[in-house]
């Protein structure tokens, strides 16, 4: 399955590419509804977020969040 490129934000408020989500997560987009939903690898929903198409986006809600890559942790900061 093609993800669809946007963006979403993760549970500790950073930005994520929904092509680049990490965590080795499975990415669902729905742009009809605006949803993004992550799965773990045994298909236990993990995470749901608003999906937004570009930055530009994002900014226009008012929205402040520091991009990250796949590589960044999902944990707390305390646990990485």
């Amino acid at each position: 399955m093609a993800v669809v490129p946007g963006f979403f934000i993760d549970w500790n408020g950073k930005a994520r590419r929904t092509e680049d989500a990490g965590g080795d997560f499975v990415v669902e987009v729905d742009t009809a509804s605006r949803y993004v939903a992550l799965y773990n690898k045994n298909g236990t929903l993990m995470h749901e977020a608003t999906y937004y198409k570009t930055l530009e986006e994002l900014a226009k809600k008012g929205i402040k969040a520091e991009l990250v890559d796949g590589t960044t942790p999902w944990g707390m900061k305390n646990e990485w």
